[in-house]
């Protein structure tokens, strides 16, 4: 773990041959991670987690000014890219569903969502969004529990509060997404 930590570091001074070192160890990690995302996807879901880590990783190593205190927050990162990943590629399929002709993903034809499922998903994004501005630490909990795949604890120590404050404030959360995707 401080070894992931150390290449976190280098890679934000701007260190590219910690990205080689990096890579194969949080490959497994990353491959949990996507496989939580497709697990909670239909049966038969055409992508594999191979390719979203890989999708998710080009994302991560373009972006500017990374830095990370420890390795949760790089999962939790990873975790966030994922999920916009497939909020992207569901868009595109809404958008083929209502005529706006073919949509270039850089998945291209991996992702094979039902065009119910999309707006499902899509549907989420959206309530994920508002619970963000109305609070953002019980967003942050869902997204680090559920898409980062973080337990209790891990996500108490990242954000810096009790293990009861993660469980209520996920409660919470749960309930207020279950209202606002119901209506």
């Amino acid at each position: 773990m401080e070894e992931v930590t150390q290449l976190l570091a280098r890679w934000a001074t701007g260190d590219r041959g910690a990205l080689d070192s990096l890579m194969p160890i949080v490959y497994f990690e990353l491959r949990n991670i996507a496989g939580a995302y497709l697990g909670r996807e239909r049966g038969g879901h055409t992508l594999q987690p191979t390719a979203l880590v890989h999708e998710a990783w080009l994302r991560m190593v373009k972006r500017e000014r990374l830095s990370f205190e420890n390795r949760k927050q790089f999962f939790a990162l990873a975790a966030q890219v994922m999920r916009q990943i497939l909020v992207d590629h569901a868009r595109g399929v809404r958008a083929e569903k209502r005529g706006g002709g073919a949509v270039k993903t850089t998945l291209g034809d991996a992702l094979d969502y039902t065009a119910d499922r999309a707006d499902e998903f899509l549907a989420l994004d959206e309530a994920m969004s508002r619970l963000a501005r109305l609070s953002p630490r019980k967003s942050q909990v869902i997204e680090l529990r559920y898409f980062a795949g973080l337990n209790v604890e891990e996500t108490a120590e990242l954000l810096g509060v009790s293990i009861a404050t993660i469980s209520r404030e996920q409660r919470t959360a749960e309930a207020w997404l279950g209202h606002a995707m119901s209506s």
